[in-house]
């Protein structure tokens, strides 16, 4: 017994790899990147109902995200050079759509359909190409090894812990957005609002 009390905690060990994990996580979707703030974004222009499906589209990109960097697909992709050219051109552009829609939020501009809101489509499409979702789930996915003998189980950990942060953190953001949208503001004070959180979304 005297023996065995000496021995190395690996059950510590591996709470402390976790916690730390977890901590990881939390900062990493806290600092605000394009999927936080365009949910803040199409929060407080379009509403709750609206605010909701985007984030369902950013969910299950950031998942399909997580699988690609599991499974090594992402990895290949970015060992072509070009790729990486392609991916931030595609997210400005994306992002430049997005701040577009959220600025003119109810605006009586007529050249753009301000009023067809974000939806799933939109997020989902969002992360697919957002250089922060890959460097996220890179960072987590291929650091953290709390269970080396076992990877499956540690992936599906991994997932379940990343996602029981996420989404949580996700929905503040859209809440902060949603209490914008509900307090009644004048249109200009609300035109003002919908154009900060797009140069937001840009300057990110």
């Amino acid at each position: 017994i005297a023996g065995y009390a000496n021995q190395p905690s690996t059950t510590s060990g591996l709470d402390w790899t976790m916690l730390t994990f977890a901590t990881a996580v939390f900062l990493l979707l806290l600092t605000p990147g394009p999927g936080v703030l365009s949910t803040a974004g199409v929060g407080s222009a379009f509403g709750p109902w609206r605010g909701i499906l985007y984030v369902t589209g950013l969910f299950l990109g950031t998942n399909a995200v997580a699988f690609a960097v599991i499974s090594g697909l992402s990895a290949a992709l970015f060992a072509l050079p070009f790729m990486r050219v392609i991916l931030m051109t595609a997210t400005a552009a994306y992002l430049g759509y997005l701040a577009v829609r959220i600025a003119l939020a109810g605006s009586k501009i007529s050249f753009i359909d301000a009023k067809k809101s974000p939806g799933i489509l939109d997020g989902f499409m969002l992360q697919l190409i957002n250089p922060k979702a890959y460097a996220v789930n890179t960072t987590l996915f291929s650091g953290f090894a709390f269970m080396p003998d076992n990877f499956l189980f540690e992936t599906i950990l991994k997932l379940i812990i990343l996602n029981g942060l996420w989404i949580p953190i996700h929905l503040l953001w859209l809440y902060f957005g949603m209490r914008l949208h509900t307090l009644n503001l004048s249109d200009r004070t609300q035109r003002t609002v919908n154009i900060s959180m797009a140069g937001c979304l840009m300057a990110v």
